[in-house]
Formats: structure tokens, C-alpha cells, sequence
């Protein structure tokens, strides 16, 4: 690895870390890098998946303002995404690659389009919510299934996690957008860290750990800048944005 590589990679690592953290698709710009340099398709998905874990970890602290409170409700979440993370890097090792190409732009393009629906379908949760006097037992089984699937995307390949967790839980959840946006940086960061713990086990000889070195401390950064931008973003804004880089993704996925 020369020193010009090993500098791109970590300015895609603070890139990645600041788009996750805001939005989420950072792995559309540290994978394709990582492919642009000859690193084999797995062994960049899986040190990239490992890297990845330090942006979660200073953008998770970064909207820990907005999380307090919610701990309980969090907690009964992680469970599922803890559960979706194993699943889906299992099945990174096990099934042959691209398994998921025909899907995954679907998923995306789902998660784009309940995010810009997502300010009328809150209200009518919402409503049902105080009509329920509580949360429904379909809501809550949707959301616990919603947040396995987003856990096994994840844990699989990742990219957009954030815009399909975002997308899920306005629909399913009456929290203000910043608050969700904080709750997906917390469950973004389960996944990824059980991925990179399955892939250890698992898939040791796949891990470059100097790409994945470098991506830490860029996304580390990244993780911490994208903290300090998205929570002065407005609602409508952040909004804006995670449709934009959702599109983007959907269009980088089909293209490649």
C-alpha cells in the first residue's frame, strides 16, 4: 500500500463516518474505494465492516443528547439488530457474492420513499398511538421485524442501513426525526460491531487490518464531524438529505 492510497483511504474513512452518522450510507464511498485498489470484493466488504465500527461509536456519543430517556426503548431494539447483524454476516461468508444485488436497491428505494412519507404517515401513527392508549402489539412486531431485516442487510453488506432504519421508524415510531436519527446511530453501530466480532471468528484471513486501521480513524473522525452537522440540521433538511443520498445509492448499486 503506498502512502498515496493509504491517505484516500482514510479521507473515504472520515467521509464514510460523516455520512453515516448524518444519514447513512458511508460504505457507498469507502467500498468502492477499497475496489478501486485491487482489494477483492469480501476482503473490503469485511474490513471495511470492521473499520466502520469507530465512526459508529463517536457518532453514536456525538446524539447522545437526544437518546436520553429512551434507554429502556432502545434497549428492547438491539436485540434485533444484535440478531440481524450475526444473520447477515453469516450469510456474507456463506452465499455466493452478489446473492443480494436484485434486492438490495428495493430495500433502499423502500426506505427513500418512507422517509418522504414519512411527516404524514407519523401523524397518523400518532393518532393510532393515542387512539391504542400505547403502542399496538402489529406495530411493535413490524417494527421488532423491521429492524431483524434492517440488522441482516447490515451485517450483509450495509450500505444505506441508516436510510432504511430512518424510513422504518417513521412510520412505526412518533419520535421527532433527530431522535430516530440518533436511535439508527446506535443500532447501525450494533450491527456493524457484531458483524466485525462475527467476522473475526469466522473470516480472519479476509480482514486487512491496515485498510481497516485507517478507516477507523477516519470514520472516527468523520463519526464526530457528522454528529455536530446533522444535529443543527432541520427536520425538513435532514430529511432532504437522506433522500438525496439514497437516491444516490440506489443509482451507484444499479450502475455497478
Amino acid at each position: 500500500m503506498t502512502l498515496t492510497h493509504a491517505l484516500l483511504i482514510l479521507l473515504a474513512g472520515i467521509a464514510a463516518g460523516t455520512i453515516n452518522t448524518i444519514v447513512g450510507s458511508g460504505t457507498l464511498v469507502t467500498f468502492p474505494t477499497l475496489l478501486a485498489f485491487g482489494i477483492p470484493a469480501v476482503n473490503a466488504n469485511v474490513s471495511n465492516s470492521v473499520g466502520l465500527v469507530a465512526g459508529g461509536v463517536s457518532g453514536s456519543l456525538g446524539y447522545r443528547k437526544e437518546l436520553v430517556g429512551i434507554g429502556r426503548r432502545i434497549a428492547r431494539l438491539v436485540p434485533m439488530s444484535l440478531l440481524g447483524g450475526i444473520t447477515g454476516a453469516l450469510l456474507l461468508i456463506w452465499l455466493p457474492p452478489g446473492w443480494f444485488d436484485m434486492i438490495v436497491p428495493a430495500l433502499i428505494f423502500l426506505g427513500v420513499l418512507l422517509v418522504v412519507l414519512g411527516p404524514w404517515l407519523q401523524k397518523r401513527a400518532a393518532a393510532a398511538h393515542s387512539e391504542a392508549g400505547g403502542d399496538s402489539t402489529a406495530r411493535s412486531i413490524a417494527l421488532f421485524a423491521g429492524i431483524y431485516g434492517a440488522g441482516v442487510y447490515g451485517g450483509y453488506f450495509g450500505a444505506a442501513q441508516g436510510v432504511i432504519l430512518v424510513g422504518l421508524m417513521s412510520v412505526l415510531m412518533t419520535d421527532p426525526l433527530q431522535r430516530i436519527n440518533g436511535i439508527k446511530n446506535v443500532l447501525s453501530l450494533v450491527v456493524n460491531a457484531v458483524a466485525a466480532v462475527v467476522f473475526m471468528i469466522v473470516a480472519w484471513n479476509h480482514i486487512d487490518w491496515r485498510v481497516a486501521g485507517l478507516i477507523a480513524l477516519g470514520s472516527l473522525i468523520g463519526g464526530v464531524i457528522g454528529a455536530r452537522v446533522g444535529r443543527r440540521l432541520s427536520p425538513w433538511v435532514l430529511r432532504g438529505v437522506i433522500v438525496v443520498i439514497g437516491v444516490i445509492a440506489i443509482v451507484q448499486l444499479l450502475r455497478g
